[in-house]
């Protein structure tokens, strides 16, 4: 089955975010159902994550605060941790980013957070 343009873009930009991801991400999402990578990763890669008003790195930040906050998704937040230093955001933002969440998603939030955080820090050289 070829590509199309819409999932093409999303692979390419989880490749900027995280150069081992793409083929694993649409094979386990494949392996869910055929139209699984498409519809997923191309609503949330090309049609959201890529458009024009926020930039990428800020989009990261963002994207870990969210997943931090709702503590549901420790899986994704690692990813989008590792793929937010991969575009230059620092540990210390990271940092102060999990500690905000403290104050407005309560401490359980942030102490699960901070265990993302720490599996992160060691799977990047960054």
């Amino acid at each position: 089955m070829t590509r199309s343009a819409r999932l093409t873009q999303a692979m390419d930009l989880l490749e900027r975010l995280d150069g081992g991801a793409p083929a694993k991400v649409e094979a386990n999402l494949n392996a869910f159902s055929p139209d699984a990578a498409e519809l997923v990763l191309g609503y949330a890669f090309t049609d959201i994550v890529s458009r024009e008003g926020i930039d990428l790195r800020t989009r990261e930040m963002l994207t870990v605060a969210m997943l931090a906050a709702m503590g549901t998704a420790p899986g994704q937040l690692k990813f989008h941790i590792r793929a937010a230093l991969n575009i230059g955001v620092t540990r210390e933002e990271i940092i102060e980013i999990v500690l905000q969440v403290s104050v407005y998603a309560g401490v359980p939030a942030c102490m699960n957070a901070i265990t993302a955080a720490k599996s992160a820090f060691a799977a990047c050289s960054v």
